[in-house]
């Protein structure tokens, strides 16, 4: 098994991950490095790439994988400290995570995507513009979230099937989510926010699903 590390930022390198190979990169890493690191991956029946960084860097490297139709990679996930990601797909931080992606099996996972083509590693947030209310409707498959003003909608992935997972924020309130396979807004206009990385421009149509093929996540 060919296995790899990619480094973003300034993220400490757990010990049990020290001696392998690492690629130093940006905390989002760009496409070109991703691009650099498939041919030597590649040369192995069992490539395995583990990412050490955010949300937002693991969901750039799943976005490349699944646009370029690499996804059979696998993918072991080491956050610094626990993030949205860690908490819907059970990897564990630091150290921990890093014995798990080492020696851990990898495992079909949904892969959650929007209509722009980007990855959900963690959570999305949809706010109106500037930060005020949502003004819409949503449907989670044939179930109806919302229709009218809440102060935003959030959607995460989730290990197992269906996928997707969304509910209103709400202050004082217990959140309700509902599961499918697909979230859909329509909206006089909303800002997305994935993984932490804003969008920007405002959307009046926004959407996360499942898509038609899984990831292998290494747990």
């Amino acid at each position: 098994m060919s296995t790899h590390v990619l480094r973003c930022a300034d993220a400490p390198v757990p010990i049990a991950l020290a001696p392998l190979p690492t690629t130093q990169t940006d905390p989002v890493p760009a496409t070109s490095v991703v691009d650099e690191l498939l041919p030597v991956l590649a040369a192995d029946s069992q490539p395995r790439l583990i990412v050490l960084g955010p949300d937002a860097a693991l969901a750039a490297v799943l976005t490349h994988l699944m646009r370029t139709e690499r996804l059979h990679v696998e993918i072991g996930y080491v956050p610094v400290e626990r993030t949205y990601g860690s908490r819907a797909y059970q990897t564990g931080t630091g150290n921990a995570a890093a014995k798990r992606a080492l020696e851990g099996r990898a495992a079909e996972t949904p892969l959650i995507r929007d209509d722009t083509g980007t990855v959900l590693v963690g959570r999305a947030t949809l706010t109106g513009p500037e930060g005020a209310a949502l003004k819409g409707e949503v449907y989670v498959d044939e179930q109806r979230l919302f229709t009218g003003t809440v102060p935003a909608l959030l959607v995460s992935p989730s290990i197992e099937e269906p996928g997707v997972r969304a509910c209103v924020r709400r202050r004082f309130r217990r959140r309700c989510w509902l599961a499918g396979r697909a979230a859909q807004l329509g909206t006089v206009g909303a800002v997305v926010t994935r993984d932490g990385v804003a969008s920007d421009r405002v959307v009046k149509r926004a959407s996360f699903y499942r898509h038609h093929e899984p990831w292998l996540l290494v747990r």
